[in-house]
């Protein structure tokens, strides 16, 4: 199945429920608001990484300055950066084992990407899941009790 197939991208959508959406914002014009406040109405848990917001509220959960820090198991790392910048967030969940890296539209880094693919991540690049979502009909997450 490609990357960016549907089917593949709806079973990486139906199979999250823990996001680290790094490149988080507190301005609510900014995308990164916007795709956190939606994802947040389908049922995810999204924990936003912002380096100069931490320890700041966001949307009702804590800032956090990088994935390392996040004290959850997170699913999918969303990536909210310019590509030059993603290499070291790569690394990072490749080190964490996060199952899914989602690069958002624009966001294109084929050599990290490979590498997180050897590391047996599955990777989403170019895409946005606030439209994916109702492209695809994913219906909402059901999470179980904390």
């Amino acid at each position: 199945m490609s990357r960016n197939s549907p089917d593949r991208i709806r079973q990486i959508l139906e199979s999250v429920r823990t996001i680290a959406l790094v490149g988080a914002s507190d301005k609510p014009h900014r995308a990164s608001h916007q795709v956190m406040a939606y994802l947040q109405s389908r049922g995810y848990r999204v924990v936003p990484v912002n380096p100069k917001l931490t320890g700041r509220t966001l949307l009702g959960e804590t800032v956090y300055p990088d994935l390392p820090s996040v004290p959850l198991k997170i699913d999918m790392a969303d990536l909210f950066l310019a590509p030059e910048r993603t290499d070291p967030v790569i690394d990072a969940a490749i080190r964490l084992s996060v199952p899914v890296i989602w690069m958002q539209i624009g966001v294109i880094n084929e050599e990290g990407a490979a590498k997180a693919e050897a590391a047996g991540a599955s990777v989403v690049m170019d895409r946005c899941p606030k439209q994916e979502i109702p492209r695809l009909g994913v219906p909402p997450v059901t999470r179980l009790p904390a």
